[in-house]
């Protein structure tokens, strides 16, 4: 693997970028301060901006290194962030990365996730020379998985209370694409 660090990427629709820390309001307004959409997710939601700017200044501090990869989910069309996408674990031993992503609800089911997370998996696997791209998420969020799946992202297996989040201990579904699969194209 190369590691690039958190480099801008754009889609038809999106602009995936670093995040600053001028971006604390539109974090907290626009998902971390929804108790809704942090339902399925390991960190609660934010009860105030300052909770925002706190995750934002680690975050930022970890720009300089090539190994973090953290991007702000922006439209085009509106100029702010709705969410985030990162790879929130880096397993260099088998080349791999895990992917972790949240938008505000105003923004589901409209393609935006699926979307940000191809652009990753183009990155990971043409860029950085990954050899697998895995995500995971609660059973009780099936949508999460239509995104994984509509990235070409096979189901391996369920992890049975394998991992938690707001709701306690959950099981999750593990997703995964391999980089052979990514480059034999679609089936």
């Amino acid at each position: 693997m190369k590691h690039l660090g958190t480099k801008t990427l754009e889609s038809q629709r999106l602009i995936l970028r670093a995040f600053e820390r001028s971006d604390a309001e539109a974090m907290f307004k626009n998902w971390a301060g929804d108790e809704e959409v942090t339902r399925f997710l390991s960190w609660p939601a934010h009860q105030s901006v300052r909770a925002s700017e706190a995750v934002l200044g680690a975050w930022v501090s970890r720009y300089g290194d090539e190994r973090a990869y953290q991007w702000a989910i922006v439209p085009k069309e509106l100029g702010e962030p709705i969410g985030s996408i990162a790879a929130v674990k880096v397993k260099d031993e088998i080349a791999a990365v895990e992917i972790g992503y949240c938008i505000g609800r105003n923004w589901w089911r409209q393609g935006i996730a699926s979307e940000a997370l191809a652009a990753l998996l183009r990155f990971f696997f043409e860029e950085v020379g990954v050899n697998r791209v895995e995500a995971r998420h609660d059973l009780q969020n099936p949508n999460s998985g239509k995104v994984m799946q509509k990235c070409g992202m096979r189901l391996e297996g369920t992890l049975r209370q394998g991992g938690r989040n707001n709701r306690g201990i959950v099981d999750t579904a593990l997703y995964a694409r391999l980089a052979e699969e990514y480059f034999k194209g679609p089936e």
